[in-house]
């Protein structure tokens, strides 16, 4: 007989999984309850062309559209501006300058430093200066060619190395210390140095950034915004526009992708919008074309790092000095807290032993970059398996078994901590434990299953009979950490109605962009009642209804989400079953819900051990509950447990968990061209208990692939005056079906729960495969370390196009030719 109980926030996390485990339903499920493989609950609709997004909504009468004016130089002061010619096109209905801005000028999301409009200073190329509202956008656009600027051109900062030389910082710099690793580094019998400039990269949403806003009676807005985080924009316009939040509504019903680049970066559009329709009463539509999109809206960090690391002779890491510095681009945005994830990160899955990690938050006269998939995680991540590479390199192993000495988790008894005790090497840099160290079984499991080290051999005998193509082969691991690192972002509200025919309507603070969030959280509520899928419907995200939402980031739309909805229908469950057990005079602990049914098991003689089951249909019970005057609605909220972090001391646990994962990547270089294809990966990925496994698996797959594209071809590109280059499809190649591996096997790690007592012991899967695509470029690094018989690591930055190969290519032969001199005793 199955009892409700409410496990969370446990102090015995072993006894709760247990408990939970009780908890579960029986044998028959219902139709799309967790655990199940369901589709994407707009499919059909994307296939179809039938969903709906913002820029498919019916236009209103009088709408107008948006273009805006930007700066032509990254750095310069305004020194007069006539928009005369502008106001005067035929079509144009107004222009506003930051004049028109009736509050806030600066939207800056976390930090100042971002105008929605510049009054003089501006500080890159495109920067919004002056908008125009006309009857179409072809209007607008042509208008805004013929602005009068005088511009005093001042100048710029393009690069990080400037920024560092020069001090110039958007924030300021942050560290982590753990024991000295200066003294480590001295003392260790082997020690390396090396940087690496890792690119940034384009979102290439397949939406662009748009709006549509309208103007309300009571003087409010309500906005239609490709967001993921409505509740920013809701604040911002009202901000802008000098009115009370309660008076803005923002409603997002999907997104055609989102990757990070639609957190901040919407705000602006909504903002702009919003002051125009204030201004005129009309209708207003800001729709981005993909060039302005691509010059105007913020992009992944690149970034630039450099190692200093120590290392026994079994290339096990003792003291390690790394610095990531991030191009931030001309204000703050995000940029701490992504530097502050790639410092978290710069270990990966590994002991880092005695460091300090430092991190610069660089100022340049560029876009401002903002949040991408990882968050600063990969760009911490590649730095540590540039070290293990580099570390195998250096002593002649397999870069396999370097990382497999160095994972946390894995003790050796030769090493020992200063108190003289067995280094246990399982916490991080930062001071958090890990605990649920998966990492050692994966990757056993992968090599098995891969068959990486038959496939190693075979690699070895090809390459030593082909002189100019060569083939690589990397196994790289990540493991990623789950919550926003910003304490107070981690909560999420859920709104739950049951109508009397018993379908379900389902409201909460996430946002749907393709990602398969609300088929996830539909499937808890599916769970909580016993009932199928297809009865309930979960409705746009509104700002009306679940108010002072997180962004959908961090990986966190299911985790907190799905908590919050979970709490909404337990709430409903307690007056629902307190009914049930007073209307059919049975206990309490014997009333449940399975398969579309209430169950309710009576005492049929109290004398003797017999019993009666009553099944009564969902539907019918709800009907039943409502004429009994039992609340059917309720909201929900969850905050997520555990998590803390002191940025004086640089510890803390920022994380409520760790999800892990590792990919075999095997390539093809061709060492005359530079060229690279990718040949085969294998996959296995921890996602605790899948919700959806099927949802699950084609995130890892996206999310792979992207990594990969952002390793491999996708190349951002700047003039020496700050504009961009790469500013098309023409010329900013994303991987097409072409550039997926030949043999692509993705798996999910069985048995595995979560340990934390997340949403049914799933874990988060949305951006830490992302990083599964480093083994494509380490891959391509061991193919030119074969020319160098796997005894040398040439520098490789990324993304590795073919001119990037070549450059390592001639670095590695020009290395073996000064090797060879050197033996002969020739000069070099």
């Amino acid at each position: 007989m199955r009892k409700l109980i409410d496990t969370h926030h446990s102090k015995n996390p072993e006894q709760a999984l247990k408990n939970e485990q009780r908890t579960r339903p029986g044998k028959v499920k219902s139709k799309g309850q967790t655990g199940q493989s369901m589709k994407h609950d707009s499919a059909e609709k994307h296939v179809t062309g039938k969903a709906v997004y913002v820029d498919d909504m019916p236009e209103y009468p009088n709408q107008l559209h948006i273009a805006v004016g930007g700066s032509a130089y990254a750095h310069a002061k305004i020194k007069s501006i006539d928009l005369t010619s502008v106001r005067e096109t035929l079509g144009v209905v107004d222009v506003i300058t930051v004049h028109d801005v009736p509050g806030h000028v600066d939207i800056g999301p976390v930090f100042s430093g971002d105008p929605v409009l510049v009054e003089e200073l501006c500080e890159y190329v495109g920067q919004p200066i002056f908008a125009v509202a006309a009857n179409t956008m072809e209007i607008a656009k042509a208008a805004v060619a013929k602005a009068s600027i005088e511009y005093d051109v001042l100048e710029p900062t393009l690069n990080v190395e400037k920024a560092l030389a020069d001090k110039f910082f958007v924030r300021p710099t942050h560290q982590h210390v753990r024991g000295d690793s200066a003294k480590a580094l001295a003392a260790a019998p082997h020690r390396i140095q090396g940087q690496q400039h890792v690119n940034g990269q384009e979102h290439f949403y397949l939406e662009g950034q748009v709006c549509s806003v309208l103007p309300t009676e009571d003087g409010g807005m309500t906005v239609y915004s490709s967001t993921q985080h409505p509740t920013e924009v809701q604040k911002l316009v009202a901000e802008v526009l000098d009115i009370s939040i309660n008076k803005v509504k923002v409603e997002i019903r999907r997104m055609g992708g989102g990757f990070g680049g639609k957190e901040t970066q919407a705000a602006p559009l909504a903002c702009i919008a919003a002051i125009v329709a204030n201004k005129t009463g009309r209708p207003v539509k800001y729709r981005m074309s993909r060039t302005d999109d691509m010059v105007m809206t913020g992009k992944r960090h690149p970034f630039f790092n450099r190692y200093d690391v120590g290392f026994d002779d079994q290339g096990i890491m003792l003291g390690s000095d790394i610095m990531v510095a991030g191009n931030c681009g001309n204000s703050p945005d995000l940029s701490d807290a992504i530097v502050d994830r790639a410092m978290f990160h710069s270990d990966n899955a590994y002991y880092l032993n005695n460091a300090t990690v430092t991190g610069h938050r660089c100022k340049t006269h560029t876009i401002s970059n903002t949040a991408y998939r990882g968050f600063g995680g990969p760009q911490g991540v590649i730095l540590a398996e540039l070290m293990m590479d580099d570390i195998a390199r250096h002593l002649g192993e397999d870069p396999l078994t370097i990382r497999k000495r160095n994972l946390y988790g894995i003790k050796h008894d030769h090493i020992r901590t200063a108190a003289g005790e067995v280094d246990p090497r399982n916490q991080t840099h930062y001071g958090q434990t890990v605990e649920q160290k998966v990492l050692p079984e994966l990757i056993e499991e992968l090599e098995q299953t891969s068959n990486y080290w038959q496939r190693r051999e075979e690699i070895k005998q090809f390459n030593a009979n082909s002189p100019f193509l060569k083939k690589g082969l990397s196994l790289t691991p990540v493991k990623f950490g789950i919550s926003f690192t910003v304490q107070f972002l981690n909560q999420a509200g859920a709104l739950v109605h049951i109508y009397t025919d018993g379908s379900i309507h389902l409201n909460h603070g996430g946002t749907e962009m393709g990602q398969g969030l609300f088929v996830k959280v539909a499937q808890v509520v599916a769970e909580e009642f016993q009932v199928d899928l297809d009865t309930i419907q979960v409705s746009a995200t509104n700002t009306e209804k679940v108010p002072n939402t997180s962004p959908t980031a961090a990986s966190s739309g299911t985790d907190l989400n799905g908590m919050a909805a979970r709490d909404a229908c337990l709430r409903i469950k307690a007056g629902m079953l307190t009914f049930a057990a007073e209307h059919y005079g049975a206990a309490e602990e014997n009333i449940y819900f399975d398969d579309n049914h209430l169950v309710v098991i009576k005492d049929s003689d109290k004398e003797s051990a017999s019993e009666e089951k009553l099944r009564i249909p969902f539907a019918d019970f709800v009907q039943q509950a409502y004429m009994g005057r039992v609340p059917l609605s309720s909201t929900g909220f969850y905050k997520t447990p555990k998590i803390h972090y002191d940025r004086e001391t640089g510890k803390g646990r920022p994380f409520y968990y760790y999800a892990n994962g590792a990919s075999v990547s095997e390539v093809l270089v061709d060492t005359l061209t530079g060229e690279s294809r990718l040949v085969r990966t294998d996959i296995l990925h921890d996602v605790g208990r899948s919700l959806n496994p099927a949802i699950d698996k084609g995130q890892i797959e996206g999310a792979f692939i992207q990594g990969m594209g952002w390793l491999t071809t996708e190349e951002l590109k700047w003039n020496d005056q700050g504009r961009l280059l790469s500013n098309g499809p023409a010329t900013y190649k994303i991987p097409a079906v072409g550039d997926t591996p030949f043999e692509f096997n993705v798996n999910l790690l069985e048995d595995r729960p979560n340990r934390e007592e997340t949403i049914y012991r799933s874990k988060a899967v949305g951006e830490p495969p992302f990083m599964l695509g480093i083994s494509v470029w380490s891959a391509i690094r061991d193919a030119v370390a074969s020319l160098a018989d796997y005894n040398y690591s040439a520098p490789m930055d990324t993304p590795a196009t073919p001119e990037e190969i070549l450059k390592s290519v001639h670095n590695t032969k020009d290395f073996m030719r000064n090797k060879n001199a050197i033996a002969k005793g020739q000069k070099v």
